[in-house]
């Protein structure tokens, strides 16, 4: 029988990557989410019943356990940015991945993969990055020869960093920014996704900081994606002095309106952007792992290009500009 992994937060952004892999590798994939009905598209990864949807809520023993039940491989792909409510960064990201791993140690799984973020550390000012600290802490208490993966920010099809900035370009001719010059290392989601695969194969264990072939400050990174979807903006950046009470007042304004007003940005994350999101050098990388990293003007153009003036058409008009009348 054909060897079975769980994923934990397997239909998002990383994790759907990270099950398609699985399932042409000929792995079982259980795919454990809050939400399993949301999570059908997962479904056609593989041959019929090779990929399930399951409910699952890693705030809770006996879910996890369950969805856990007769898996030779867990991956624990759950985060959030959410600092507060009841899925809030310690109760997701230190005390869930923390539970995944203890559950795992007991019921004898032989590999674990841990979705961690460049920056972790327990003892951070960022409470984001502090709870990813302490996670991979609970992590490798309970499994140490897990395979812990500490990526810089992630770019693909579904990212909300590239889409997220895109989408602005379509309401307003000035683009801001909090922490302009600060230095990212994006890296593919699909690397990222192979990198996983290795690890749950028993392949590779220990950290690894995953960044992609270029460094480059966050406006930098929005110059490159204008060019792409053939927009002028201004690029705006807004001082730390300012965006900390900034921020402030969104949480607010957020609160007020019950959520139908949602802050664009945190204090935390205006904290975080204080720091560069690279590779230290300090840990293993893509390259011990044999993967060359992708770089983003390889495959912004496949999904951006409907942030275009024209969309899919901008190409065939900017064309038709050349052609000359008869």
């Amino acid at each position: 029988m054909s060897k079975l992994v769980t994923i934990y937060g397997g239909s998002g952004f990383v994790g759907r990557y990270i099950a398609r892999r699985m399932a042409k590798d000929g792995w079982r994939v259980r795919v454990a989410v809050r939400r399993p009905n949301e999570a059908l598209f997962v479904k056609p990864y593989g041959v019929v019943g090779q990929v399930e949807p399951v409910f699952c809520n890693i705030r809770d023993d006996d879910s996890v356990r369950l969805a856990m039940q007769g898996a030779d491989a867990v991956v624990n792909c759950v985060g959030t940015f959410d600092a507060g409510g009841k899925n809030n960064f310690d109760a997701v990201q230190a005390e869930g991945a923390t539970r995944i791993a203890r559950i795992a140690a007991e019921q004898g799984v032989a590999t674990m993969v841990h979705l961690s973020a460049i920056g972790a550390d327990a003892e951070a000012e960022s409470g984001y990055a502090a709870s990813k600290g302490k996670g991979e802490q609970g992590v490798l208490e309970h499994m140490p020869n897990a395979m812990i993966l500490r990526p810089s920010v992630i770019f693909g099809m579904e990212d909300e960093f590239f889409n997220r900035f895109a989408t602005m370009t379509r309401f307003t001719p000035v683009l801001p920014m909090v922490g302009a010059d600060t230095k990212f290392q994006p890296v593919y989601v699909d690397d990222v996704a192979r990198a996983a695969c290795m690890g749950v194969k028993g392949e590779a264990s220990g950290i690894y900081e995953l960044g992609g072939p270029e460094t480059k400050s966050f406006r930098d990174l929005m110059q490159d994606m204008l060019g792409v979807i053939h927009r002028r903006r201004l690029l705006a950046n807004i001082p730390f002095a300012v965006a900390g009470p900034m921020a402030s007042i969104m949480r607010v304004v957020e609160v007020l309106s019950l959520g139908l007003v949602p802050a664009q940005i945190t204090r935390d994350q205006v904290t975080q952007l204080q720091h560069d999101n690279i590779v230290s050098g300090d840990h293993k990388d893509l390259s011990d792992l044999g993967i060359r990293p992708t770089a983003p003007e390889a495959v912004m153009p496949d999904y951006l290009w409907r942030f275009r003036p024209s969309g899919q058409y901008d190409a065939i008009k900017e064309s038709a500009k050349n052609l000359r009348a008869h």
